[in-house]
């Protein structure tokens, strides 16, 4: 079966036809991020210098550990208020009526993790390129200097709390049979096998795991029906409602958007997911 919200993909070759329609309305834009592991964990980066060596042509960049996180925050990549949201949406050049793609150069999620965040604020015309820059390279289209730098826009944020989750609702629905929540991080990380770069290692106390690769091919998104039946074996349809977490809020949005993509309703993106669980010892995690 086709995706219930095949609007939330696109293809490279479907980019490719909007941007020689001349579409005034297109917005495109870079979303990459770095992951350098270290002996104390990871470090991340911003993906602007790639950007600015090669991108798609006409693409803007989207900034996600500056201008898209809360910087005061001790977890990365933390969501920021709807006024700050606004302020960057704007400067970048999002308008109400844009027609925006995200993409990455490395992995899908960090456009997925920026998918989310815009669909949250109430934006109607997004979507995600399938596959990233490779999909884009593959389909032969060219690549220039990034420097494109949209008119600022004037785009009016309407944050859908609903599609976040804070720790409260975490452990509220801990034994709640209408919740199931989901942990994207591999499984040797969900079992406790593999040590954790963010503290206490294990899951969320109840949580279930589908690993956010697993619903990707090749860097591209599996099929509707195998997203459906990996989801459906792995026992998340077995509640209404999903709340879909990993490290740092990032991964976890793979598992959220292709529920999304399949039709699933009421789901919940746990921002702070384990950088900010882990931290806390009274809250409760189990491994195995």
């Amino acid at each position: 079966m086709d995706y219930a919200h095949s609007e939330y993909l696109t293809t490279a070759e479907a980019l490719k036809r909007e941007i020689e329609s001349g579409n005034s309305n297109l917005r495109i834009y870079d979303c990459s991020v770095s992951i350098e592991m270290t002996p104390d964990g990871y470090r991340t980066a911003s993906g602007e210098a790639d950007w600015k060596e090669a991108a798609i042509p006409g693409s803007g960049f989207m900034d996600l550990p500056s201008a898209f996180s809360d910087t005061t925050s001790p977890h990365g990549f933390t969501l920021p208020s709807a006024d700050a949201l606004q302020a960057a949406y704007r400067a970048i050049g999002i308008s109400k009526d844009s027609q925006v793609v995200l993409y990455s150069r490395s992995h899908i999620m960090w456009a997925t993790r920026a998918w989310w965040m815009l669909h949250s604020c109430g934006h109607g015309q997004v979507s995600v390129l399938d596959g990233g820059l490779q999909a884009w390279q593959s389909a032969s289209g060219e690549l220039a200097p990034g420097r494109q730098r949209y008119a600022a826009g004037d785009f009016e944020v309407n944050l859908d709390r609903a599609l976040w989750a804070d720790q409260e609702q975490v452990l509220e629905a801990i034994g709640d049979e209408a919740i199931c929540t989901v942990n994207a991080l591999p499984s040797g990380m969900h079992t406790g096998q593999v040590e954790s770069p963010y503290g206490r290692s294990g899951h969320i106390r109840g949580s279930i795991n589908v690993e956010y690769d697993s619903l990707l091919e090749d860097g591209y998104f599996r099929g509707s029906d195998e997203i459906f039946d990996r989801l459906a074996a792995a026992g998340l349809f077995k509640a209404p409602k999903t709340i879909a977490y990993c490290g740092g809020g990032i991964s976890a949005t793979i598992d959220a958007f292709a529920l999304k993509l399949v039709g699933r309703q009421d789901v919940r993106v746990y921002d702070g997911s384990l950088s900010e669980w882990a931290a806390d010892e009274s809250l409760p995690m189990e491994i195995g």
